[in-house]
């Protein structure tokens, strides 16, 4: 039997369920990736998030090549090109993992559709999550919307299950399928329309597996501090190998409760705290796909101010906050991190959001498609699910009033500013007693620092105490109406 392994998020060989079932039930085995054009073409994500799964691409290409097995690749629509190549490589059978996101599910059900009607097998499995939103339900069955309930049966059925993991097929090297098909190299981003970028996250299972074993022999057993500290090498930064599946989030559990046996000082309380982000993630998943219409707008209708309306005003600030000049250094640290590297660290996620929505007053899902354009991690329910928690209008229970004061957070997690003048260079010179409210330094100050505030670096666009207090005033006008 030949059978065709539909690669989408699961970019790597190890722990690869529809690979390791493709290569148990078939004589020959056809790996087949599709370039979604009306994806690519709609711009949803951007150039680092592009570069990032070419380069994975190319480390998953090089593995099965040297096992004799090459990765084919076609571009266009999937709901087309898959029954298409099914069809002239006379396939019997197609694997495939699944994905969550609605236009994923629905895009996947039409593929099903055309191949059962054509006679061929589809066999389709569990693996972007470790339990999918039909294991872990609330007591009468239906999706759970609260996180501390979901999490509490999420371990449950983790010491219930504790999933396997599953190692590169022993079978891979000889199910190549000896088929005349041509395997043309994976295509660079200007050929997808994209710009070359720097990738600042090494692509690719290899890589992955590398990050993650330095994160479980350090930095996971601080992690509960380090994670809130951006300009320490605190967090896994493993998002973006999660995104495209070059990690399994099964291997990452395993290996994170695996580290409580080893020697040298060990953390249960922090490596639960990381294993919590991943269930977050899960978490996010279940949401979206119990929930679709989250994709479009908010959860549910809060009592939150309306957004400020469009206009010349609107746009400044908005402009302001994507260009990382809104006189708040740790946002415009966060947003120049964003924009230079394509990642953000996850504190410095939350206090941009929320400075765009509470003090800014802008549309909540503008936010969203930005970071959606930027991150190298760009996912749909992760960062859907974090900008409607930033914006309560996603599953939590907070109404409104989540609201960070940036200066306060800059001086708890970058007390000496070495994040900020990472990213704001301007203000390299400024001390440590001026660095997370510039704007507050005398005339003389900022002739010795070299930063005339106004002018080399810009004043605040907005006072955080004044937008706080008429985004309360909004929200409570609201409610008594």
């Amino acid at each position: 039997m030949r059978g065709v392994v539909w690669f989408r998020r699961d970019l790597r060989l190890a722990d690869q369920p529809a690979l390791t079932a493709a290569c148990e039930e078939c004589d020959e085995i056809i790996p087949l990736f599709v370039f979604d054009e009306p994806l690519l073409q709609s711009r949803a994500f951007g150039d680092a998030c592009v570069n990032f799964m070419l380069g994975c691409l190319d480390d998953l290409a090089e593995r099965l090549a040297s096992l004799g097995v090459p990765l084919r690749w076609r571009r266009g629509d999937p709901a087309v090109e898959v029954p298409s190549a099914v069809l002239e490589w006379k396939a019997d059978a197609v694997y495939w993992n699944r994905d969550y996101e609605p236009a994923a599910i629905f895009r996947d059900r039409t593929v099903e559709v055309e191949l059962m009607q054509r006679g061929v097998q589809v066999r389709s499995f569990k693996d972007h999550v470790i339990f999918e939103a039909d294991e872990v339900q609330s007591a009468t069955g239906g999706p759970l919307q609260r996180y501390g309930a979901y999490r509490a049966r999420w371990w449950t059925k983790w010491q219930a299950a504790k999933p396997a993991i599953l190692p590169v097929p022993k079978t891979l090297s000889s199910r190549g399928a000896q088929c005349p098909v041509s395997c043309p190299v994976i295509p660079s981003p200007d050929i997808l329309g994209y710009d070359r970028v720097p990738v600042r996250i090494e692509p690719g299972e290899r890589n992955a597996v590398k990050r993650l074993r330095r994160f479980v022999k350090g930095p996971l057993h601080r992690y509960a501090a380090g994670r809130n500290r951006p300009a320490i090498d605190g967090s896994s930064m493993l998002s973006p190998h999660f995104r495209f599946g070059t990690l399994s989030a099964r291997t990452a559990v395993r290996a994170a409760l695996d580290s409580l046996t080893g020697s040298g000082p060990v953390s249960r309380a922090d490596v639960v705290t990381w294993i919590d982000e991943l269930i977050w993630r899960e978490f996010f998943q279940q949401v979206l796909a119990a929930f679709p219409h989250v994709a479009e707008g908010p959860f549910r209708e809060t009592s939150a101010p309306p957004a400020r309306q469009p206009g010349q005003e609107r746009d400044r600030l908005y402009r302001a906050w994507c260009e990382g000049r809104t006189g708040y250094p740790i946002v415009d640290a966060g947003m120049r991190q964003l924009n230079e590297t394509g990642w953000m660290h996850n504190r410095v996620r939350m206090i941009t959001a929320s400075f765009m929505i509470k003090d800014l007053r802008l549309d909540w899902r503008s936010g969203e498609r930005y970071f959606m354009r930027q991150l190298i991690d760009a996912d749909v329910a992760a960062n859907n699910g974090n900008w409607q928690w930033c914006a309560s209008t996603g599953t939590d229970a907070m109404r409104g009033y989540r609201i960070f004061n940036p200066a306060l957070q800059s001086k708890k997690f970058d007390s000496d500013g070495v994040y900020i003048r990472t990213y704001v260079p301007e203000l390299d010179r400024v001390s440590s007693a001026h660095i997370h409210e510039p704007h507050l330094m005398t005339l003389e100050a900022q002739r010795r620092a070299g930063c005339r505030i106004g002018y080399d670096y810009p004043a605040p666009i907005v006072d955080h105490g004044q937008a706080r207090r008429e985004y309360l005033d909004l929200a409570k006008r609201r409610v008594a109406q």
